[in-house]
């Protein structure tokens, strides 16, 4: 008697003679190391050409704005169109100061890593306005749930900066007590939600903030950031059910740097439209902005935050930008993209064109620009010394060991008081004394 058929020993059936073959679509990039690059087909359009709906507006009534590219700074520096938020000069030279204490920031922690005094960093180079602008078109008390690349946020509410090297040196003075990642900081004065490795995981957390809000009759709304890969994965998409369901006083900032570590943007679907559409499914506001330009920036935030605030629900922000560094220290970006691609962009540098902007309309000049690129370097260089005092990674002035054992339960069960007790007996009679962990 015959067994049962095993169907992967089977050979495949052969395509009906009036049928075609099927074949599998793998997304490719453009450009791999060694290539041009020509960015001539991306589309930017052109500033101050898309209109700027009513806050109140329906989703509906935002379809090109979600195809298309709000810009408000031109070629010629000068801010154009209706989505010019029309700062005045120090509101602008305040955004501009906290994107060079980031790029300050960046630079001296990623020699920090090189130099063994971490283990892990990532920067925001290029990105910068995509965290700061929006930060600061916030109400200093809105919550925010930021991914890995946010640092500019935390600049922008004025963390100190010794508790995020601290904290990235995971040392003896880390609030954190070294249990976090570095760079994976957390504010609870700052409404700066502790940020996850577990990408996406903070998009259902700020739309479940932002409907206890609401069920509260508060006034604060909160704000996520993602970028475009994670946006493949289920916990964003269950945020924009629930998000759009009940209308939560949520803004949903997608990043779409064009790179997910080493993987590029078309296998979270960019080959086939763009992040913000995503949002008009859902029935979702939907805002597609040029990531580089600081003025866009805020003024889509601003919008999407007086939209969340008059009740009239949730929007979805692409920022259109390129991650001009690799992914993290743990990355070589070049064995994967063309060396060309961040000369190329055709949206610039988002430091560069605020700094070109605010020295056209004369509120500006190159001598103050060098005179505060010093001081953010000097000012994080001092800071760096006095969080190395408190230690850094791999070479005490760790945490206590009994730490390990705090923070879980508001009272440490009787199980886990006796394990502390005889790990911490045991330790003292290997070391003479209760040495830090790490």
């Amino acid at each position: 008697m015959a067994g049962p058929v095993d169907p992967e020993k089977q050979p495949a059936p052969a395509p009906d003679g009036n049928r075609p073959s099927l074949s599998l679509h793998v997304p490719e990039p453009k450009y791999r190391p060694g290539d041009t690059v020509d960015f001539s087909d991306i589309d930017i359009g052109t500033p101050g050409g898309q209109p700027r709906p009513d806050e109140s507006a329906h989703p509906s009534q935002m379809g090109e704005l979600a195809y298309s590219l709000i810009r408000v700074l031109g070629d010629d520096n000068q801010a154009h169109g209706p989505w010019n938020p029309r700062l005045d000069p120090e509101t602008l030279r305040q955004m501009l100061g906290h994107m060079a204490m980031v790029r300050a920031f960046d630079e001296r922690m990623f020699r920090g890593q090189r130099q063994g005094k971490t283990s892990f960093y990532m920067k925001c180079t290029g990105e910068e306005a995509t965290s700061i602008a929006p930060a600061m078109a916030l109400a200093s008390d809105d919550m925010v749930f930021p991914s890995y690349r946010q640092q500019g946020i935390l600049i922008a509410r004025g963390y100190p900066l010794i508790e995020m090297i601290n904290q990235i040196y995971s040392n003896k003075a880390d609030k954190l007590k070294g249990r976090q990642l570095p760079i994976m900081y957390s504010s609870r004065e700052h409404g700066f939600f502790s940020i996850s490795g577990n990408l996406a995981t903070q998009t259902p957390q700020a739309v479940g903030w932002a409907m206890a809000s609401a069920i509260k009759g508060d006034s604060r709304i909160a704000a996520t950031w993602v970028g475009e890969g994670s946006t493949a994965e289920g916990d964003f998409h269950s945020a924009c059910t629930f998000a759009a369901v009940y209308n939560a006083p949520v803004i949903l900032n997608i990043i779409n740097n064009q790179w997910a570590i080493s993987s590029f943007s078309g296998f979270a679907g960019a080959e086939r439209t763009t992040f913000a559409a995503r949002g008009l499914g859902y029935g979702i506001a939907a805002l597609r902005v040029d990531g580089n330009d600081a003025l866009a920036c805020f003024a889509a935030a601003q919008w999407a935050a007086n939209r969340a605030r008059a009740n009239q629900g949730p929007t979805l922000i692409e920022y259109f930008t390129y991650r001009a560094e690799g992914h993290s220290t743990s990355d070589d970006p070049s064995g994967y993209r063309s060396a060309q691609e961040r000369e190329e962009w055709p949206l610039g540098d988002p430091v560069t064109r605020l700094k070109a902007h605010l020295i056209d309309i004369g509120e500006w000049d190159e001598e103050r620009h060098a005179a505060m690129d010093l001081e953010c370097a000097e000012l994080v260089k001092a800071t760096t010394k006095e969080a190395e005092k408190n230690g850094i990674l791999g070479h005490g002035l760790h945490h206590p060991f009994h730490t390990m054992f705090e923070d879980v339960y508001e009272e440490l069960p009787w199980h886990l008081e006796e394990q502390a007790d005889q790990a911490i007996r045991e330790r003292i009679a290997k070391f003479g004394t209760e040495r830090p962990f790490g």
